[in-house]
């Protein structure tokens, strides 16, 4: 049984990551508005980490942001190239921990929210707008402390109208924030929730072995230091 899941999460991660650079290098991952570029690659993202675990998401997420500095090098994102050449540095940032973290992050959501509630599909619709808004503030939090008082970012600001930093951040998220999380929604949480089904009628006690493999590793390490300690005492 545990063999079979691993090779269900494994072929899950692969067919997952296929579909992150497809999206990615076509105009099925970004609807791009003037400067502004609104992406659905977080589906994806959300629902390895649901399906697989938050380390799942963690790798997914990575792909994702490797994809986008990849497109900020090759010109594919005018906005990225445009941050990449004020500072690659911040720029590798920007793409890649923000995405790593928020994968990881929308992982932790689902996690903790299906141990707690008496409906899974709570815990779905949740974790999938979830990856949405940690995609947005950790972006956007990165973006303004690492941009924020470049001409380049000032210029956006000023053409939006943003008075400050909090004013920038709501006039630029405030569309594609909104797109994000409703496609999220709806695709994200549909999509996992059909797969998770799916997964339990062919394997209906996939979820109880998941569930024994905690308790066997806590007993496996008590017995291990219980027999550390009785050596000790032995001598």
């Amino acid at each position: 049984m545990k063999q079979r899941i691993m090779i269900h999460k494994m072929t899950l991660m692969a067919i997952l990551s296929a579909i992150i650079i497809l999206m990615s290098f076509t105009p099925l991952g970004y609807l791009k508005i003037g400067t502004v570029e609104i992406t659905f690659i977080v589906v994806p993202v959300a629902i390895g980490a649901i399906l697989v675990d938050p380390f799942g998401g963690l790798f997914l997420g990575g792909i994702f942001g490797i994809t986008s500095f990849i497109q900020g090098l090759t010109g594919m994102s005018p906005f990225g190239a445009t941050l990449l050449s004020i500072n690659p540095f911040f720029f590798f940032l920007l793409c890649i921990p923000t995405r790593m973290l928020m994968g990881y992050c929308a992982g932790l959501v689902f996690k903790v929210l299906k141990k707690h509630c008496k409906h899974d599909i709570i815990a779905h619709i949740t974790a999938s707008i979830s990856a949405s808004l940690f995609n947005t503030i950790f972006f956007m939090t990165t973006l303004c402390l690492c941009y924020y008082n470049t001409d380049f970012i000032q210029g956006l600001a000023d053409s939006l109208g943003a008075s400050n930093v909090f004013m920038f951040i709501i006039l630029l998220v405030s569309l594609n924030g909104l797109i994000e999380i409703g496609v999220n929604f709806i695709i994200g949480a549909t999509v996992s929730k059909t797969i998770y089904l799916i997964y339990s009628k062919k394997h209906p006690h996939f979820e109880e072995e998941l569930e024994k493999e905690e308790p066997k590793k806590f007993i496996n390490k008590r017995r291990t230091l219980g027999r550390i300690h009785k050596n000790h005492s032995n001598f």
